[in-house]
């Protein structure tokens, strides 16, 4: 798909262009897709690391949004329960940590107050809203 408001760019699979410049998006693969999300969003994000109810959720905010800005509403909604993190977008151990106390509606509660605020602030870009919102469900 190559929608000229996607701030991605061209993506297929879900990878975009603008995260991966010298990949040819148009002809990825399934496989390749998966080799990018194994190696690049699961295991560089330590999503393995993380309580179960709450991996798949943060894996696909780090695909969606990068794995800075998902550790920081990670590390956000951690701090909610009393965590005391540094949002620094780094995940380490005392981050994986206070992810213990996080569960799951928190963490999408955190993340659609993510995507409002993008709206809100560039309300280009409300046709992906529901979207969004259908992703944190």
């Amino acid at each position: 798909m190559n929608d000229k408001n996607d701030r991605g760019g061209e993506t297929k699979y879900g990878i975009s262009k603008r995260a991966y410049p010298n990949v040819d998006i148009a002809s990825l693969t399934r496989n390749d897709a998966r080799e990018i999300y194994f190696k690049d969003y699961w295991k560089k994000n330590r999503v393995e690391e993380l309580p179960k109810d709450i991996r798949f959720c943060y894996f696909d905010m780090c695909v969606n949004m990068g794995g800075s800005r998902a550790c920081k509403i990670l590390q956000q909604t951690a701090n909610a329960k009393g965590a005391k993190l540094v949002v620094d977008g780094r995940i380490g151990r005392n981050t994986i940590k206070g992810s213990q106390s996080v569960g799951l509606q928190r963490l999408k509660s955190y993340r659609v107050l993510y995507y409002a605020r993008i709206v809100i602030k560039k309300p280009s870009q409300e046709k992906y809203w529901y979207g969004w919102f259908r992703r944190s469900l």
